[in-house]
Parts: structure tokens; sequence; C-alpha cells
């Protein structure tokens, strides 16, 4: 039965370039709309760039440029970077789009109708040195319950959620100046007034990743404290609502709606239902970092829930955790990263897509360093599965002119990779994406073995029957093995879905015997180890 399937990728900030973190924790998107379409299901996987906002306005302020401009340069950026690793988005849009704009007015102008969004006076801070107020992640300062440096909306080092004005001597993150905080009228969403559900939410969360839960159980104990919908900055979405035509609305209130605005997009492209997408019927995938987990487990729930039109709530959060680089924090401040747009110029994209989603931070904390990449793609990628796909095709070329021997194929392989279509589609639906490609590995190892064992360079002489069927189980090997790391690996599983002749449907794939194979390329290249140390001094 074909199902509704929305996957929701975490939307960057358009005002610098993507770093190996944000893409250790956006590769599991891709795998999940990969996966589901080749189930056959109406797959709706959306994302964007984040333009709006403070942090666009503060670079473009140091750069002479328009915010517009900034964000314009970083967002055609991402769609290059995002196009060449192979994400699959079927909307990929950016939140200063006029499609994204008019849905988020429109959805504010019921939420403003809600009981729980009420006016307040409050503190805003204010930079006297920038002429401008600031957002609470640009105000820093000393944590007043653990004493470390932190934002002005969370501290990191405990985990307490913060107000500006809450910090002890708080100071303006863009240029050092203290900062001072001047009465404003803003509206305020009462996401206290909503613990009952949102503990229901979380209560109910078999598919959350064990950090989301923690996180937001802890968020919840804390006491929930309501948040403002609208903000003083001239960069962003108009309030729509008289008397505050000076305001815009509040980056956080506004970037998690595009997953709602962007599939629609896609909803009326294709002449599908939207609310259906938006039904009880569907399921829901958001993909991000750890440190977005609040504003999808708290924030955007409490925003569907208070727009009352019964939209579907989150159904399975799949959070990574921090990703350091050659064991140390990736600091974009230091230049110290590793950027997206460099390493896709450099390196293969399923060798990248390969080391971060069976290495990645997953479950706890993972570490980039040149040295295990490197050693991971010439190890598996090419020492155990590119070796398999070369030695078995090539001899097929070389000694039988290229055409497929005829056989039936083992029914224990069959059975193995009846059973790995099963379980891997399982991993993959719960979030367990290193399971699923440890998995995959493992009968990988064992195809090596199984050639080795049967040794066609020598029945090809001796025993030519033995010889055939040895191959012939190697191409369905093969195949089947293309269609599952499809997901994972969308350029090598395309090369050899057309070399073989099939489509990548989630389903058991035989190659008929007498097929002519083409020319067979050498599916990954092996990566000189002079590189590590090469790439560690670009670091420096």
């Amino acid at each position: 039965m074909k199902r509704n399937i929305l996957i929701g990728g975490a939307w960057p900030y358009a005002n610098g370039s993507l770093h190996i973190g944000h893409i250790a924790a956006l590769l599991p998107g891709d795998v999940l709309a990969r996966y589901h379409r080749a189930c056959g299901d109406q797959v709706y996987f959306v994302s964007g760039s984040d333009c709006h906002g403070t942090p666009v306005a503060v670079r473009a302020k140091k750069e002479g440029r328009t915010p517009q401009e900034i964000s314009d340069f970083f967002h055609e950026e991402f769609v290059q970077c995002f196009e060449k690793l192979g994400f699959s988005y079927d909307c990929y849009t950016r939140t200063s789009d006029e499609r994204h704009k008019r849905f988020v007015r429109e959805f504010h102008a019921r939420l403003y109708q809600s009981d729980l969004v009420y006016e307040k006076e409050t503190p805003q801070a204010y930079c006297e040195k920038c002429q401008s107020f600031l957002a609470d992640r640009f105000v820093t300062g000393t944590c007043p319950k653990c004493g470390k440096e932190t934002r002005g909306d969370q501290c990191d080092d405990c985990g307490t959620v913060l107000e500006p004005e809450n910090l002890l001597h708080p100071v303006c993150a863009v240029c050092g100046s203290p900062v001072t905080f001047r009465k404003s009228t803003h509206l305020y969403i009462a996401i206290s007034r909503l613990e009952k559900e949102l503990r229901t939410l979380a209560d109910q969360a078999d598919s959350w990743r064990k950090n989301a839960v923690a996180f937001t159980n802890r968020y919840i104990e804390e006491g929930l404290r309501d948040r403002a919908l609208t903000r003083d900055l001239e960069w962003g979405i108009s309030v729509p609502l008289d008397g505050y035509e000076d305001k815009t609305i509040y980056i956080w209130a506004e970037n998690v709606l595009g997953y709602l605005s962007a599939s629609k997009c896609v909803a009326e492209d294709r002449g599908s239902s939207f609310n259906d997408l938006w039904g009880e019927q569907a399921k829901h995938y958001y993909v991000h970092g750890k440190d977005n987990i609040p504003f999808h487990t708290i924030i955007l729930p409490a925003l569907l829930i208070a727009n009352g039109k019964g939209w579907h709530l989150p159904d399975q959060i799949v959070s990574s955790e921090y990703l350091t680089l050659e064991g140390r924090k990736i600091s974009t401040s230091q230049n110290y990263a590793v950027w997206v747009k460099d390493i896709v110029d450099r390196y293969d994209p399923d060798s990248i897509r390969y080391f971060f989603l069976a290495n990645g931070p997953e479950k706890k904390d993972a570490d980039f360093s040149w040295r295990e990449y490197v050693n991971s793609h010439n190890g598996e990628l090419l020492g155990a599965y590119g070796n398999f796909v070369n030695r078995s095709l090539s001899f097929i070329r070389k000694y039988w002119d290229g055409v497929v021997p005829d056989s039936r194929i083992d029914t224990e392989i069959h059975s193995k990779i009846a059973n790995l279509y099963r379980t891997t589609g399982d991993f993959i639906e719960k979030g367990a994406f290193k399971d699923a490609v440890n998995g995959i590995f493992e009968f990988v190892r064992w195809a090596n073995k199984y050639f080795d064992t049967e040794t066609p360079w020598i029945t090809r002489t001796s025993d030519q029957n033995a010889c055939q069927n040895t191959l012939y189980q190697c191409v369905q090997i093969i195949a089947n093995l293309a269609v599952l790391l499809n997901p994972f690996l969308p350029f090598s599983s395309k090369k050899i879905c057309r070399w073989l002749s099939i489509d990548n449907s989630w389903q058991i794939h035989e190659v008929q015997g007498g097929q002519l194979l083409p020319e067979i390329q050498i599916l990954f290249e092996r990566i000189d180890k002079n590189v590590i140390e090469a790439e560690k001094i670009r670091l420096l």
C-alpha cells in the first residue's frame, strides 16, 4: 500500500558555507527518501535555506551587502553542494521565497486567533554600537546556572533554556559591546499551556532517537516557557496584524513552517493532496542535528497545535549527535572545518556519503579524521564492495565475452538476499542507518569469500558448469547489492543498475542469463594516503 511520507531536513542558515557536520546530520533524510521511493511510497523530501534573522543581517552589514544578496549567494552554494552529494530533494527552497512567505503569513493570521497567543511587553536586547536589536543567540554572557560562557537562548554546557536578560554580563556577539534592554511589545505563544499535549507526544514517541526523548523530557520538566512570535528586526517576514507593521515574524516561528510550505509546493506541482500528507494516515520524519531537537519536538508541535487545523504532529525524530574534526570541535568562526564545497570537489560523493552513514554521529558523538576516512574508503568501499563487483563482472567480460552465464539462483543466496531486504528496510525505517550499512557490508564480505571459495579462475577450465553457476550467483548478488545500497550510495548503484538493466525498486531482482554486459568501469578509485597529511595542513 502506497504511503504518504514527509521527510523534513533541517534548514541551514544562509549566512555561511556548509561544513561536514551539516552533512552528517542531514544525509539520513536522503536515505529515507530514496528508500521510501523504492518501496513505491509517495515521498515529499523537503528542506531549504534559512534566509531570515539576525545571522544573515549581521553578515550583510559586515560586508556592506544586503541580507538578500548574502542569503541568495549561500543558498545557491547550498544547492550545488546538495546536488553534488546526491540529495534528492523534491523541493529545496528558501525562506525568502514568496510562496513560503505567503504560507507563513496565512498560518500566523490564523494562529493569532488562538487563545494561546497573547501580547506582552518585554525587554529586548539592543546593541548601541550596531544600532540594532539582537536575536537571543546573538547575545552572549555567563550562564547564571553553571557559570560557563553561553548564548542568550540556551547554554550548551548545562542545557538550560535562557532569556538574554537572564545572562550575567551580556554583550553583543557581533561587536562585543555591552547590550542594553529596551521595552517592546510582542506577540507570544503560550507554550507553557501545552505541557499536557507535548508530554503526551514525547511519551508516545517510540520512533524518536533517545537524545530527542531525553532532551524533550528535560525541557518539559524544567518548565516550558512561552516564546515570542514577533521581533524588532527588519529582515524577515512581515507580521499579518495591524499595529505590527514595523516588526517581523521571529525566525524560529517561521523557518519550521517551511516543512509545510515546501511540501505544499510539491503537492501543488504534482496535483496531489496536501491535506492527505498532513492528515492522520501519513508518516513524518524530521532529520537534523542535536541542537535542533527543541525546535522539532517543542516549537513545531506547539505551532501546529495552536494553529488549530489538526496538523499531523511529528512521528519520527532522527536527531544526530555532534561531529568533531580530528578530535576538536568544529569552529566556523576560527575557520576550523572541512567545508562541503571543498570536499565535494575533491572526493567521490558516494565515498563521502558512505563514511558519514557508516561512521557518523548517529547514537553518540563521532569524530571525522582524514586517516579514518581514507582507510574506510580504501578498505571497505573499494577493497570489499568495489573489488567484488569489479572482479566478478570483469571476469565475465574477459572469459565469457561479456555474456551473463545461465543458471538458477542458489536457495541459500536467495534466502540471504530476501532477509537482507527485510532487515535493511526495518533498520532504515527505524533510523538505524549504521546497522543497515553494516548488515549489507557483512553480506559483501560473505560474497567475497564465496567468490574465493568457488575459485572460478580454476573451474573456468576444470568445471565450466560450476564456473558458470558461480558467476551467475555473483551477478545476482551484485544486482541486489546495488538496489540495497542505492539509498546510501546512489551514484555507484545507478551505474550497476544500468550495466545490469534493472531498476531500483525495493524487491529481489534477477538478471537473466544471456544478457550482454557493457564495458565495466572501476566503481571506486583508491585514495593515496598522502592526502591525509595534505588535508590536515589545510586545517592549520
